[in-house]
């Protein structure tokens, strides 16, 4: 599944101010049931922190994958975030997080789920990708970047 199938503009937010991993899930489960009318705020935030429980998802290189699966959720909604200061997400390289990618997925559909995450965690194991990102200066940049970088398309093909 390609980023623009699951990722809006509305869904994308540079310049997020979080000072731990608890406030930026509370953020993130706040923008999701914003954007998203089926999906509950706090069922959010209760399935990311509980899978956050079972082993970070901060993967390397400034990148978290936070994800979880939700009975509201009735498809696959992602959500993209550039913090304005990395913070400690317990990284598998003990790096601070500065990009996010929030995916969560319909409960009943996990052999997406782990298609979709495999996807996003080779998309941004790319450098080039990353350096995009990061160097995206407003929120239409930062999802432009994120949905028609060559790593994208290179990946989709």
């Amino acid at each position: 599944m390609r980023v623009r199938e699951i990722l809006t503009e509305a869904r994308t937010h540079s310049g997020v101010q979080a000072s731990s991993k608890k406030q930026l899930l509370d953020q993130v489960a706040q923008l999701a049931a914003a954007s998203c009318d089926t999906l509950k705020e706090q069922e959010v935030f209760d399935a990311l922190v509980a899978r956050e429980k079972l082993g970070s998802t901060g993967i390397g290189e400034g990148i978290a994958i936070p994800h979880c699966r939700l009975g509201h959720c009735q498809q696959p909604v992602g959500l993209l975030l550039k913090l304005d200061t990395p913070i400690d997400f317990d990284a598998v390289d003990g790096r601070p997080v500065d990009l996010v990618f929030v995916l969560l997925v319909p409960q009943e559909n996990p052999e997406q789920h782990l298609k979709t995450l495999s996807h996003l965690a080779t998309l941004f194991n790319d450098d080039d990708y990353r350096s995009e990102l990061r160097g995206s200066q407003d929120n239409h940049a930062f999802y432009q970047t994120a949905v028609e970088s060559e790593a994208e398309l290179r990946l989709a093909s």
